[in-house]
């Protein structure tokens, strides 16, 4: 190592330093291994940062930050954008579900909430009982009723779970319908956002007191 001036015959290990840098170059010598310099600069590193834990990264600093952006409708502890009359985004099992059950949707919303209710169908969720094909063509019939309102799609694709799943964090006034676990694991994690499903032959609504009137709780 070129930079050792004393080693071997039983002599101590000394490091010259001085003779190691090359003020002239501003840097190593050049016929010195480079790994020894950037061990060198390891070791201090090290040693800062034991003497000055709370120094502050700088690197980190400059990096930028992602932030999500939070809806104006989440202002309050509930959801203001979220009134009758309520619309509801609905899935492509929901209304498969609901004909096996013999559930009316506008009806049976209706019944669930005590308010007005306007079923949603978006592009992506038409064009997937398209593709289901015969099987579900009164899921299609249904879809097509004039009472529902069909939302258009701007995205590429035409998977309707990211379809929902965006359009509820974009937009808190849309109720979600879905029978799908996966679906209802991804929305729950969206704030101020209920979901509505079939259980015991009837619709039942999830999360709607906390979204409304903030935690189920009127703070007057």
């Amino acid at each position: 190592m070129a930079f050792l001036s004393t080693f071997g015959n039983g002599q101590p290990l000394q490091i010259n330093v001085p003779a190691h840098r090359d003020p002239t170059d501003n840097g190593c010598a050049r016929l010195s291994d480079d790994r020894a310099c950037r061990t060198l600069a390891n070791r201090r590193s090290y040693k800062e940062d034991v003497l000055n834990p709370n120094k502050k990264d700088l690197t980190k600093e400059k990096m930028p930050r992602n932030v999500p952006n939070v809806s104006s409708a989440l202002f309050f502890t509930h959801n203001t954008a979220l009134g009758p009359p309520y619309r509801v985004l609905v899935d492509t099992n929901f209304i498969n579900f609901s004909i096996q059950n013999k559930l009316d949707l506008e009806k049976g919303m209706m019944d669930c909430l005590y308010a007005k209710c306007t079923p949603c169908i978006t592009d992506c969720v038409m064009a997937e009982l398209e593709k289901l094909g015969q099987k579900y063509r009164v899921a299609l019939r249904i879809a097509k009723d004039p009472r529902f309102e069909r939302l258009p799609c701007t995205h590429k694709g035409t998977y309707a779970d990211d379809c929902l799943v965006e359009r509820v964090t974009q937009h808190k006034c849309f109720i979600v319908a879905t029978c799908d676990r996966d679906l209802k694991r991804r929305i729950r994690k969206v704030p101020g956002v209920p979901i509505m499903y079939i259980t015991r032959h009837k619709y039942s609504i999830e999360r709607l007191p906390e979204a409304t009137v903030g935690g189920g709780m009127l703070k007057l």
